[in-house]
């Protein structure tokens, strides 16, 4: 198969020649994405001698996400199989490629990512914040993009096969710091099977431009968004299957009883008279037996996450 190693470059000139160095000599093409570097990563890049190393520059920085689909869509015209995104500040092992893109050559999944939570004693060099802040984020990204079995979804050190490219709307995933996240919720909503890849987390003297207090102001209005895109896609319009009535069934009375509850609460509380057993009814029976209908959804959901294919592609 051929392979494309995308690596999307903003202020990484530290790092990007030891990593050029790095990659093997299996790669077919290197090709080094410029996002309007300040620094002009991209000029260190064109630099090297290697012949698989092409250097695409951006007018106007883009984000990640957007330097790397323009890497996906010129690997396609290169005829590339398999696409691996690399970052350009030396955190991702060129030595783990032969593990990341085995399950795509397998036939196995369509998509795997690095997982630095399979390696405890690597963890520790984990900052704190980034720990904790990566295991909330994996539960809601799980939820969002009904990829169940992954974790770390923050971690960039992905592949992708060429066959699940061409089906994805490249023009639609997000193209800042979202992506990673963003390509899960389209890789389930195509049902194509993503696969993690344990691999020991490494960290050098490089600096995020991520901030903490920028994904808790922006990830969570974007996970709604494609969580609640995902289920009316999934459970609505390419299929309708007894989660679809869980839903359908549950969510209304549960709202229905939380609602009543609250306002007969209130109520009760301001005339000091307290309601009857069967008012309490009225309120506690919709909201328990819509509450166990939305978790009967939740295990379907878990249940028919897509699944690793037994026999190659």
């Amino acid at each position: 198969m051929k392979i494309a190693v995308i690596i999307p470059c903003y202020k990484v000139t530290r790092h990007i020649e030891a990593v050029l160095a790095g990659i093997p000599q299996s790669i077919h093409h290197i090709l080094v994405v410029d996002d309007c570097c300040p620094e002009g990563s991209g000029d260190v890049a064109a630099k090297t001698t290697d012949p698989r190393v092409e250097v695409i520059r951006h007018a106007v920085n883009k984000g990640v996400g957007g330097a790397v689909v323009t890497g996906y869509r010129r690997a396609l015209e290169l005829g590339a199989d398999i696409c691996v995104k690399m970052d350009g500040d030396g955190q991702m092992d060129p030595a783990e490629l032969p593990r990341l893109i085995e399950p795509l050559e397998s036939g196995r999944v369509d998509y795997t990512k690095g997982n630095r939570f399979r390696h405890l004693p690597e963890l520790k060099a984990m900052p704190p914040v980034r720990l904790i802040g990566n295991s909330g984020l994996s539960f809601l990204v799980k939820a969002a993009s009904g990829q169940w079995g992954v974790m770390d979804p923050s971690n960039g050190y992905t592949a992708i096969h060429r066959r699940a490219l061409e089906e994805l709307d490249l023009g639609r995933l997000a193209e800042r710091y979202f992506f990673e996240s963003d390509m899960l919720i389209q890789l389930g909503m195509a049902g194509l099977p993503v696969e993690d890849v344990p691999m020991p987390a490494r960290y050098g003297d490089e600096v995020s431009s991520l901030s903490v207090a920028k994904v808790l102001r922006d990830f969570p209005p974007l996970l709604l968004r494609g969580f609640l895109k995902r289920l009316l896609f999934r459970y609505f319009i390419s299929d309708f299957t007894i989660a679809s009535l869980y839903l359908l069934i549950g969510m209304p009375l549960l709202v229905f009883g939380m609602v009543e509850g609250t306002a007969q609460w209130i109520a009760s509380v301001a005339s000091g008279v307290p309601r009857t057993a069967g008012t309490v009814m009225l309120a506690a029976m919709p909201t328990i037996l819509g509450f166990q209908l939305l978790l009967q959804a939740i295990a379907h959901d878990v249940q028919s996450a897509p699944k690793p294919r037994s026999a190659s592609r």
